[in-house]
């Protein structure tokens, strides 16, 4: 049975800014859907660890300091349930899916790291993640348009519900890579090791690409390659 028939695990994560280096969580999801099987979904709301929420990020998702002050849970206890739950399904042989992977599993290696965790590559099961992003990347590279999440859905017409909350993201990516799965066979036909590794050249190459045209107009531009997280002895030297 070809990967995108079977059980997907959804990932997303609503944060405090767009670096995942230094973003604290805020909101996030693992949903289990597909093959035929009910949606199980579990969201968390943070406390941040006491951080400020930015007014742009919470206009963003709509979660305020105030609030998640007042309704988080720990941030600590939250990133460890997050970090099992996404174990519990690569144990469980689910590919993790995630939308612009790099971010979202970088952010919560950091998290893990920030709190002495193992982190989910040393953990039980083999991590094999599916970036929706990547893909299309990939499979329709000169397509015109952005390819945000928002519209990767109109284009793979998917609905997405309730853009920029984490239930509804998480599930709008495993639908956006069911879709991409359906769609193009030279997917549907490899396996999750293969196609994981395939999104690791992918999204290089893809860097790479987008390097070059950044430095068109500023020259020390840099692209992160590094795909589906960000090494951290990476971001060490370069500080």
């Amino acid at each position: 049975m070809s990967w995108h028939l079977g059980r997907l695990t959804g990932f997303d994560l609503e944060t405090t800014s767009p670096d995942p280096l230094t973003a604290r969580i805020v909101t996030a999801c693992v949903v289990r859907c597909g093959a035929g099987q009910p949606v199980e979904s579990r969201s968390w709301l943070t406390d941040v660890d006491g951080e400020e929420i930015p007014e742009g990020a919470a206009a963003i998702h709509g979660v305020s300091t105030e609030k998640a002050r007042a309704e988080g849970m720990d941030l600590r206890a939250a990133v460890d349930e997050i970090l099992n739950a996404l174990s519990d399904a690569a144990t469980d042989g689910h590919p993790i899916v995630a939308m612009n992977a790099r971010y979202d599993l970088t952010l919560l290696d950091r998290e893990a790291e920030r709190y002495g965790m193992t982190p989910l590559e040393q953990r039980h099961g083999q991590l094999r993640v599916v970036d929706p992003f990547v893909i299309d990347k990939q499979v329709d590279r000169y397509r015109k348009g952005k390819r945000t999440l928002t519209h990767l859905c109109q284009h793979y017409q998917v609905p997405l519900g309730d853009a920029h909350t984490a239930d509804a993201d998480a599930l709008a990516a495993c639908r956006v890579a069911w879709r991409q799965g359906s769609s193009y066979p030279q997917l549907a036909g490899m396996s999750l090791d293969e196609l994981h590794q395939a999104q690791i050249g992918w999204a290089a190459e893809q860097a790479a690409s987008l390097q070059v045209h950044f430095r068109e107009t500023d020259p020390e531009a840099v692209v992160e390659g590094a795909w589906p997280i960000i090494p951290r002895q990476r971001a060490s030297e370069e500080d």
